[in-house]
């Protein structure tokens, strides 16, 4: 886990749980809710939420240090998770596993087996685990093939990226182990690229006439420079595809960088918006399925937030009157639970979480 994003989230971590008797009367436990869970693999900090709370993504409102536990916030199976009541208000509080205590010092005897005392040195061993083991927030495999592409740009940024201008060999299609030349990009530590090339664009409303949010990029290739120039020298080290003259370049994205664990939140401000696309390639969205949504940075949309999703209500004849043209718009209902988990600049990707009835795109979302 990459150590800044750790340290931002228990920072995150703290200022929610300072906060949390003020919190807490808006959290409405579960009626059958459990007075504790054991945590096991395979577990998420959503899914052990939801057996306890009605909204799971409010965990953080009533999570409680345990002063005796180093980083309460990585949560590992064996744990245990207990809902405690404290001035009357719901609390989660973490145990840890009996195997998570330091290994036991081996035995050494006192005495020699003629009387002598025996005075040894030996070192204490003390039982460490990696952060990746512990318990995601969310389920990982849902979202990781969409942290790093497709990448959705902005004009500005399109405009800006560099791009391939020749091959050595002069042809104009290149592959793995080829040598290209590139302009637009500049020298810096990192020599590593990803060769993409442009998808689809989104919009704010269907039809050409409408204002583009974003333009997909679909990474096809990976490169490395060899000499920074104009135009500088590249390598391709690995082609998924058949690399074009005047495909784009952006810095390759290191997966340490990538943030798999999120705190999840609402946004403080009113927001609202839609879903505009759908990329499991399906019709129908359900639980688990990434979508975008026409919300981004520029609207202060953060990873972690959450929305509710609301389900568009349908346009229908009143056949009661005896006029044709008398229509009615059916209210929107309540359909399901998304977190973002990826912002751009005005779209962003997001994780349906929870899905009570199927949604499309165009369904709105708004605050929860």
């Amino acid at each position: 886990m990459n150590k800044n994003i750790l340290l931002s989230t228990m920072f995150a971590c703290g200022l929610l749980l300072s906060s949390h008797h003020s919190l807490a009367d808006t959290v409405n436990l579960k009626a059958d809710h459990p007075d504790r869970h054991i945590v096991v693999k395979g577990d998420t900090l959503w899914d052990i939420s939801a057996r306890f709370l009605q909204d799971p993504w409010q965990w953080p409102n009533i999570w409680n240090v345990n002063p005796a536990i180093e980083n309460p916030h990585l949560i590992y199976p064996g744990d245990v998770i207990f809902l405690k009541m404290v001035e009357g208000q719901p609390v989660l509080w973490l145990e840890r596993g009996k195997d998570k205590s330091p290994a036991a010092t081996r035995h050494v005897p006192s005495r020699t087996a003629e009387g002598m005392d025996i005075v040894r040195l030996s070192p204490k061993i003390r039982a460490s685990r990696l952060e990746e083991e512990a318990i995601p927030t969310i389920p990982s495999d849902a979202i990781k093939q969409f942290l790093k592409y497709p990448r959705i740009v902005s004009k500005r940024e399109l405009d800006n990226a560099g791009y391939i201008v020749a091959s050595e060999d002069g042809g104009l299609i290149s592959g793995s182990n080829d040598k290209i030349y590139a302009r637009g990009i500049e020298p810096q530590e990192q020599t590593a690229y990803d060769i993409v090339r442009q998808g689809k664009t989104y919009r704010s409303k269907s039809g050409w006439g409408s204002n583009i949010l974003g333009y997909e990029m679909l990474r096809i290739a990976d490169a490395r420079v060899t000499r920074y120039d104009d135009p500088s020298t590249m390598i391709i080290t690995k082609a998924n595809r058949e690399v074009l003259i005047g495909d784009h370049l952006l810095p390759a994205i290191d997966d340490r960088d990538l943030n798999m664990n999120y705190l999840p939140h609402a946004p403080e401000k009113k927001v609202k918006g839609s879903i505009i696309a759908v990329l499991d390639g399906v019709s129908r969205i359900g639980q688990y399925h990434t979508v975008v949504i026409n919300l981004g940075e520029r609207d202060n949309i953060e990873a972690g937030h959450v929305l509710a999703i609301y389900q568009s209500g349908e346009t229908i004849r009143d056949s009661i009157t005896s006029s044709w043209s008398d229509k009615i718009t059916l209210p929107d209902e309540r359909a399901g639970t998304l977190m973002v988990v990826h912002p751009f600049e005005r779209v962003s990707y997001a994780l349906v979480m929870e899905a009570d009835k199927d949604m499309k795109v165009n369904d709105n979302i708004t605050n929860p």
